[in-house]
């Protein structure tokens, strides 16, 4: 999600700017979290694919936006760049988990790698943009925080999501899918908090 959001916060972007941000990492991160469900997948996992991979291109288009506008900081830049990447490889995750005929093996080399690395890279880019907002308002902190501990629960679903070759089953499905969900709602609630608010005209 929008790991480089406390930035954009920071008055240096446009309003319209920050609220299409926004709008745009909300949606990625409903379609996440409404994906991730318990018991999502009992109905129609070919369904919950595709919502999976619509959410992640709304991410990468989110990303290439704040990427676009973000500041002149190189950290934040930096950040953005790096958020960017991680939506890339989570399309390429997304993508691929949309395929079912993946044995363990596959699956770990074309789903779960990128999706390692793209949490990573969530991960790094969240970190950054936590520390160059430091000095910024309560609002840009407050983002900054929220994206580090969903890159967290991110990156713990992709862990729990590591197929084992002997069996073809996830480590841990459930934490895969609960740790997706949370980081999906940090994000959703942290991209709500980017968009600028106006004051109610009397």
């Amino acid at each position: 999600m929008s790991a480089a959001a406390a930035a954009v916060l920071s008055g240096r972007a446009a309003s319209s700017d920050a609220s299409r941000i926004g709008v745009l990492f909300m949606v990625g991160s409903a379609c996440f979290a409404v994906a991730s469900i318990p018991g999502a997948t009992s109905g129609s996992p070919e369904a919950v694919g595709v919502v999976y991979f619509v959410g992640s291109l709304f991410f990468t288009t989110a990303a290439f936006e704040q990427m676009r506008t973000s500041p002149s900081n190189p950290r934040e830049a930096v950040a953005a760049v790096i958020q960017f990447a991680g939506t890339l490889f989570f399309n390429w995750n997304t993508f691929g988990a949309m395929r079912e005929a993946f044995g363990g093996t596959d699956r770990d080399l074309l789903v779960w790698t990128p999706d390692a690395i793209g949490s990573i890279c969530f991960l790094v880019s969240s970190l950054l943009a936590a520390l160059a907002a430091r000095a910024e308002t309560h609002n840009a902190r407050r983002i900054a925080a929220l994206n580090v501990f969903g890159s967290v629960a991110f990156g713990i679903a992709a862990i729990a999501g590591f197929t084992l070759p002997d069996t073809d089953q996830l480590l841990d499905a459930s934490l895969a899918s609960s740790g997706t969900l949370a980081g999906a709602i940090c994000f959703f609630t942290a991209a709500y908090w980017l968009i600028p608010r106006h004051p109610k005209r009397r």
